[in-house]
This record gives structure tokens, C-alpha cells and sequence, in this order.
């Protein structure tokens, strides 16, 4: 199961928390939906134990969340706050007394708003930065928790946040200015697994992938294009110690880049986070458009309430593609997000009934299956998410969660697909408890 903090824990200004880029963003008229506000999201700040009872009651043995870093070190560096790291030591110490692994995630793009200030991921001082955070975390938890993922998708965060605009902080940068904090974020990884390496944890990287598959022969060109933007940019430097061609977005090299840097970001994962929703179908690029893509669409693909195609096999031949790319340079995987998006609503009754997530599910774990039985090292498989939760710049529109939320009661019901995902565990660990279970981390 995963999450990420500014979706879930509201208190964002309690314990010493200073603000985000993404308070600061979401306060903006206009840039999300409708006006909701991610001041109490769904109040896991303090509902914390109750969530740590549905983890529990769902059977899972692993619990993917992210550590905010504006609640850890409040101006970004320098002085860490005790309070801060004291709700985590709370959190960690509550999933493992009920068997339940915690891995968390340091950056799910809530930078704190001081360092955006000082320039964000455009200065190359937020990456020593991050560094000294993560080495705050680990100096913290670390005494009970192994594995640590760095970054959460990077190129979303860039792409949507610092070239489009329509995240925080809301930037509209052009290629050579994307490109440079591509590559600050990866130094930022490489020098935080560094801190953690030297402490004898574990550190993986989490990207979102998605199949870009040509609509037609003759868009086989921008296909690659989009394939090195989306799955490439940041998986070739860590896994290969060079960028991809990058021709069809810029004639020059990537800003930024100093001497030792890729030395620095190359074999700085012990495993790769596969973030899957759904394939992209690429088609030449639209007159007028910027870009050196088009997109199309899956004929025939049910999809979800963001409209994006329901492709279960997309996952599989995500996963494929990594190996033959990869080959013997690719650590372990596992998919630290899967889930979809859907119309819930609680019956007079108290039921949430939600047939499409359980058929979305399902096909999805049997995608990783059949791509473990080709020979595929998946490690572990994470579904996105427990509760609905604050989806960024759509608000409380759209509901991810196993669990649904009464945003203004805090209600939480679990879904019929909280109790599908219940059994489906517990057929797979033959009624022990989770931590008794030989398989890989759900």
C-alpha cells in the first residue's frame, strides 16, 4: 500500500511544519480544482493510528508512505525539527508492532517553500540540501527501517510542475531550464543514496513508466522521443552513467552537469520503483504544438475517472521492456504504485461498492505475475492508495483509495475492493500473519 504525506496528513501548520511549494501553490486562485484545500486532506496527522488499523486489518506487510521534508527540516537545511521526526518515530514503531514493513519515500514533491525560494530545483544547492535531510531521516529510523526510496516521480514533478505549470511550484521553464532540474534531482538522488549507502540501507528510486507505443509505423520517430523523455531520463544515468539522446528536445547537452556528477548518479539504486497507470499511444507531433510528440488513444480501453486507458498488460510489457533494455544493470523492481481512479459514493447502507477497481486490480496483479514468471525480479507490488485522498491539482475529485473518505467527517468505509484485496492476500499467505509470508512486499 503507498501514500504520500501532503496528500494525507493535513496539520500543515502544526509541530513546527513550515510551509511547501505546494501550500503555497494550492492557495493560488485557480490552480486546483473547485478551490479544495489541502489544509486537513485526510487528517492523518492525527487519524494515524486509525490508518495504521486499516493496513493492518487489510493484511499488507509493507506500507509505503513519504516523510514531508518541511516538517523535518523546516527552511530545507540546517536545523532539524524533533517534533517533526518524532510523528514518523510514532508511525514506524506502530507499522512494525503489527508486522508491517515501512518504507518511505523522502521527496514526493513537497520541497520546502525556503529553498524554492533560493532558486528550487533550478540550484544545484537543493541536491547537497536533500542530501543532509535524508542523512537526518536515516539518522532517525534507520535503526528500523531498511529500505528507503528517494525520489517520487521525477519527471512528473518536473514536467508538470516546472514546465507546464499546472503543479507546484508552477513554474513554466523551457528545455534547457527542465533539463537542468531533470538533472539537479538526480544529483540530489545519487548524493542522498550516498548518506544512506554509508549507513547500510537500502535505496531505490521511483519512477513513473508507461509503454509509448507508436499509433502507426510512421510515428515510430516520436515514439522514441516521448520513450526518453518518460521512461529514459531518469533510469539511463542511473543505470548506464549517461543520458539518452535527447536530439528531438535540444541540439546541446543537458545544463548543469559537472565533472564526477554521473560518476556520482550511476549505480546509485539497489532497486527500481515502478509507478504504472496506463500506456501512452504516441503519435507524430501536432502542428503548432512545441512538442516533438502527439498522443493517441487505446481503441476500445475502458477507462477510468481521469480518463486514462485501463491497459493491465501495459504493466507487463513495461516491465519486459526494462529487462531487455537494462539487462544485467537492472537492480530489482517493484511496482510502488498501481491503482486507479473512480466515481465512489457510500449506499444508504454503508456500502462502497466498486466492481471496476477490484477488475483493475485484479488484472494488474496478474500482469506482474505472468512478467515474475518470465523470469522478471518484481519484488514487491504497492497499491495506490489506502484512502481517497487530496489528488493534487484536482482536489478531492478523484478517489484512488481502498478506503472511502467523508472529506468534511473524516468517515472513513472501507470499499468492497479493501476486503477483495484482504482475501487476496490472505489466500497468498495461507492465513499467517504478513510478516510470516515468504512472498514479496504488497
Amino acid at each position: 500500500m503507498a501514500s504520500a504525506a501532503f496528500q494525507v496528513e493535513g496539520a500543515l501548520d502544526e509541530d513546527g511544519r513550515a510551509p511547501s511549494v505546494w501550500d503555497v501553490f494550492a492557495r493560488r486562485p485557480g490552480t486546483v480544482r473547485d478551490g479544495h484545500s489541502p489544509a486537513v486532506a485526510c487528517d492523518h496527522y492525527h487519524r494515524w493510528e486509525q490508518d495504521v488499523d486499516l493496513l493492518d486489518r487489510l493484511g499488507v506487510n509493507a506500507y509505503r508512505f513519504s516523510i514531508a521534508w518541511p516538517r523535518v527540516v523546516p527552511t530545507g537545511r540546517g536545523a532539524v525539527n524533533g517534533a517533526g521526526l518524532d510523528f514518523y518515530d510514532r508511525l514506524v514503531d506502530a507499522l512494525l508492532e503489527r508486522g508491517v514493513a515501512p518504507v518511505p519515500t523522502l521527496f514526493h514533491w513537497d520541497l520546502p517553500q525556503a529553498l524554492e525560494e533560493e532558486g528550487g530545483w533550478s540550484a544545484r544547492g537543493t541536491a547537497p540540501a536533500f542530501a543532509e535531510y535524508a542523512a537526518a531521516a536515516a539518522d532517525r529510523l534507520g535503526d528500523r527501517v531498511d529500505r528507503w526510496i528517494t525520489l517520487n516521480e521525477p519527471l512528473v514533478h518536473m514536467v508538470y510542475g516546472h514546465v507546464f505549470g499546472v503543479h507546484a511550484p508552477g513554474r513554466t521553464l523551457d528545455v534547457p531550464g527542465a533539463l537542468e532540474v531533470a538533472h539537479h534531482l538526480l544529483l540530489a538522488h545519487g548524493l542522498a543514496a550516498g548518506e544512506l549507502r554509508s549507513r547500510g540501507l537500502e535505496v531505490l528510486l521511483t519512477n513513473n513508466y508507461s509503454p509509448a507505443e507508436p499509433a502507426t509505423g510512421a510515428d515510430a520517430g516520436a515514439a522514441r522521443a516521448y520513450d526518453a523523455l518518460h521512461n529514459r531520463l531518469f533510469t539511463d544515468p542511473v543505470l548506464t552513467g549517461a543520458y539518452p539522446d535527447l536530439s528531438a528536445f535540444t541540439a546541446g547537452e543537458v545544463p548543469g552537469v559537472r565533472e564526477g556528477d554521473l560518476d556520482l548518479i550511476a549505480g546509485s539504486a539497489d532497486g527500481i520503483g515502478v509507478n504504472y497507470y496506463n500506456p501512452t499511444p504516441v503519435t507524430a507531433p501536432d502542428e503548432g504544438s512545441g512538442l516533438p510528440f502527439g498522443f493517441g488513444e487505446v481503441p476500445g480501453a475502458p477507462v477510468t475517472a481521469f480518463g486514462w486507458p485501463v491497459v493491465p498488460e501495459g504493466l507487463g510489457r513495461m516491465i519486459d521492456l526494462l529487462r531487455a533494455r537494462y539487462g544485467d544493470a537492472l537492480p530489482p523492481l517493484y511496482v510502488t504504485e498501481n491503482g486507479c481512479s473512480y466515481e465512489d459514493s457510500v449506499s444508504v447502507g454503508g456500502r462502497v461498492a466498486d466492481p471496476d477497481r477490484i477488475a483493475y486490480l485484479e488484472g494488474h496483479v496478474a500482469a506482474v505475475e505472468a512478467a515474475r514468471e518470465r523470469g522478471a525480479d518484481v519484488r514487491g507490488y504497492f497499491v495506490w492508495t489506502l484512502t481517497d485522498n487530496f489528488e493534487w491539482a484536482e482536489g478531492y475529485h478523484q478517489r484512488f483509495g481502498l478506503v472511502h473518505v467523508d472529506h468534511g467527517t473524516q468517515r472513513r468505509t472501507p470499499k468492497d475492493s479493501f476486503a477483495w484485496y484482504r482475501e487476496l492476500i490472505a489466500s497468498r499467505t495461507g492465513g499467517q500473519s504478513p510478516t510470516a509470508s515468504k512472498g514479496p512486499l504488497s
